[in-house]
């Protein structure tokens, strides 16, 4: 004899929601103002530099030539490609193109700046460095670039490698920090030893000497920092984890047979996060730091890249064009600026003695 089975409810798919902690902490990280300002403003800059060919370049963002639509900013066109006699890239700024152009009766749309980090502007009517016009805002450099198109270009380009290297060395040290704290005894001692060996190797010294011996490029000098910055969350998280070793909920996980590496990433590691997500703005500010300086002694990207730290080393060379050291000088300062604030709140959000009230103040 068979018996009736209800029908089994419809799945309905779990939304993301977070607990009372969670919330908490946002609600502090929100009161604390200038850290929440600071956070969107920062996102906003770096949204648009992510843009940045739509926003500085010396190519259309769209052109409509012959019944044809063409998006010169993403695809390379040749002069054949477009009814011309040449097999070469099509040069927009050439008064020969342009004329050609508007006598096809084509229409362009351009972006509000129509330099390149890498253009070189060739009709500029007076000395370089310009100083600022409507043609160039913020002027030029010493090799007639425009200096807000090559701001705006080294603005993405500092923030991604920070953020590059911060995500790498911190996964690094925080996972060799939770082996040295978990296992303890001899792993932690030959941890240390080889933390305190390898923190006291002069840092940049060695990357002077492999710069001149290697071209650096952005994967080869992001690969070398991630080597001398893992350090940094070690001493953090492996106090965290010497702590929460012999706390009773990992002593009942141990007796129930769970296994090492699922008590550390389950259970002790989320502990551990809360101090480490603290560090990583000022990691970040420490990353970009560290490729302006080499930037600007000559030791970091190719020459020619939109670093902060190459405009820097311009206006050094160039101090009567104070417009090139003062553009470069506010943008880094208003980065690092930004991420301290950011950092502050997050601080603050993992506080968990700080309340809302508290964070306002």
């Amino acid at each position: 004899m068979t018996t009736a089975t209800a029908p089994l409810p419809p799945l309905r798919r779990r939304r993301f929601e977070l607990g009372p902690l969670g919330r908490r902490r946002w609600q502090v990280f929100r009161a604390h103002r200038r850290g929440f300002v600071s956070l969107w403003i920062f996102l906003a800059l770096y949204a648009v530099s992510l843009g940045a060919e739509f926003v500085a370049n010396d190519r259309p963002i769209l052109l409509a030539h012959q019944g044809s639509l063409y998006v010169p900013v993403l695809f390379d066109y040749s002069e054949q490609g477009l009814g011309g006699a040449l097999p070469i890239s099509v040069d927009f700024h050439d008064p020969y193109i342009s004329a050609w152009l508007e006598q096809e009766g084509a229409w362009m749309l351009w972006p509000p700046i129509r330099f390149s980090y890498r253009t070189i502007d060739f009709d500029i009517d007076r000395p370089v460095p310009a100083p600022p016009s409507a043609r160039h805002w913020l002027g030029t450099d010493d090799a007639a670039r425009d200096v807000l198109a090559r701001l705006i270009y080294g603005f993405r380009l500092s923030v991604s490698f920070g953020l590059a290297l911060t995500v790498l060395a911190s996964a690094i040290g925080i996972f060799i920090g939770a082996l040295q704290g978990y296992f303890g005894g001899l792993t932690d001692l030959l941890g240390q030893r080889l933390v305190e060996i390898w923190a006291g190797l002069p840092i940049l010294f060695v990357l002077i000497i492999l710069g001149t011996l290697v071209e650096p490029n952005f994967t080869w000098l992001l690969a070398t920092l991630v080597l001398f910055s893992w350090m940094t969350l070690v001493g953090v998280v492996r106090a965290e984890f010497l702590r929460a070793r012999n706390l009773d909920f990992v002593r009942a996980a141990r007796a129930l047979g769970v296994s090492d590496f699922t008590i550390m990433r389950r259970h002790v590691l989320p502990n551990a996060m809360v101090a480490a997500l603290t560090f990583l703005p000022f990691i970040l500010n420490g990353a970009i730091t560290t490729l302006t300086a080499l930037d600007f002694l000559g030791f970091g990207l190719p020459p020619g890249s939109p670093s902060l730290g190459e405009m820097l080393a311009q206006a050094k060379a160039n101090l009567h064009a104070p417009w090139i050291g003062l553009s470069a000088f506010a943008t880094l300062a208003l980065m690092l600026i930004l991420l301290i604030f950011i950092g502050e709140a997050v601080r603050d959000a993992l506080d968990p003695r700080r309340t809302v009230v508290g964070a306002r103040g």
